[in-house]
């Protein structure tokens, strides 16, 4: 099965650590956001990935000719930013068949072999129920779960179904045709949106189905991010690290090749290889490879590769390569 991933966004909510890294290859849990999603997709057959590149692409296609080599790979370049409908539009050329569309914004636990238990429909949708259904584009559905519409940050209640950005498609060609149609016309608040294909599918007699999903984790801001660390750390991703001296309140994750010296950690802690953490406490926070945190303490932090950190007491969002030393140590703050 393929599966069409944009990966072409330039992440300007999770600045600074977009600046150097593109957004999926950001890490919750010591592990990329983009390794998450990929892990879920070839649990249903995914075997080929036509990746929609843009911000920073070199380090994608690095990241997965090294990591992914069993994927059958193609990379299309999207020049300019505008819209989602543009970035499928995109993969056309390489669509051989159904295909599952996702964008890697977020980590997501579904049920996708009900694709294999639909033969009959010719998409399907995933979606989450959430109370705060005026931040996302909500799908209104008949009695029997079929799409009807796509509306977005409705200020009434007409649904709290949250479109999640996980699509299954088997009518390629009117798909293609209804993104031609969207692109021919004026774009909505500057982009052209795939959903706009979806409604053009319905109205012409397609049955895209709604299917809900049991987790769906945003990615896409610090906030967010640390968030779902800690949803991924409750749920099976944690371990418990060895040593002396090492204060470990659960759940944490620590990789091998790590340092800690007299340190408190947890919960909700990642710390990636490499990194070294002396005379601090950490909470709710990730620590990236190689980075130096001494004598803080940290809380709601986010700490990014080989950074550097002393001295600090509070709440940081540093990038790769960064360098802070403040003059209080964990204990005068």
């Amino acid at each position: 099965m393929q599966a069409i991933i944009p990966l072409a966004g330039k992440g300007t909510r999770l600045r600074p650590h977009t600046h150097s890294r593109p957004k999926p290859l950001v890490r919750v849990a010591n592990r990329p956001v983009l390794d998450h999603v990929l892990e879920r997709l070839q649990g249903v057959g995914v075997d080929e990935v036509i990746c929609i590149t843009g911000h920073l692409q070199d380090q994608i296609r690095h990241h997965l000719d090294t990591h992914h080599s069993e994927l059958e790979r193609r990379y299309v370049e999207q020049v300019d930013q505008l819209g989602t409908a543009d970035a499928i539009r995109l993969a056309e050329p390489y669509v051989e068949g159904p295909v599952l569309i996702v964008f890697v914004d977020t980590i997501f636990e579904a049920d996708l072999g009900v694709i294999e238990r639909r033969p009959d429909d010719d998409g399907i949708v995933w979606a989450k129920e959430v109370e705060d259904y005026q931040r996302f584009g909500v799908i209104v559905t008949d009695e029997d779960g079929y799409m009807q519409r796509i509306i977005e940050k409705p200020t009434e209640p007409i649904s709290k179904l949250a479109n999640i950005g996980v699509y299954f498609i088997r009518d390629v060609d009117l798909m293609f045709e209804g993104i031609h149609h969207v692109m021919g016309g004026e774009p909505t608040m500057g982009e052209y949106f795939l959903t706009d294909a979806f409604q053009y599918m319905i109205d012409r007699g397609d049955r895209l189905w709604t299917a809900r999903v049991e987790g769906w984790w945003d990615c896409g801001k610090p906030g967010t991010l640390l968030e779902t660390n800690r949803v991924l750390l409750e749920h099976g991703l944690a371990n418990r690290p060895e040593g002396r001296g090492v204060v470990v309140h659960d759940p944490v994750r620590v990789e091998a090749g790590a340092t800690l010296e007299a340190v408190e950690i947890g919960p909700n802690v990642s710390i990636a290889r490499g990194a070294v953490v002396r005379r601090s406490r950490l909470a709710d926070s990730i620590v990236g490879e190689g980075a130096v945190v001494e004598d803080s303490r940290l809380e709601g932090s986010i700490v990014g590769d080989h950074a550097e950190v002393r001295r600090v007491a509070g709440h940081l969002n540093v990038g790769d390569h960064s360098s802070v030393e403040g003059p209080d140590g964990p204990d005068e703050a």
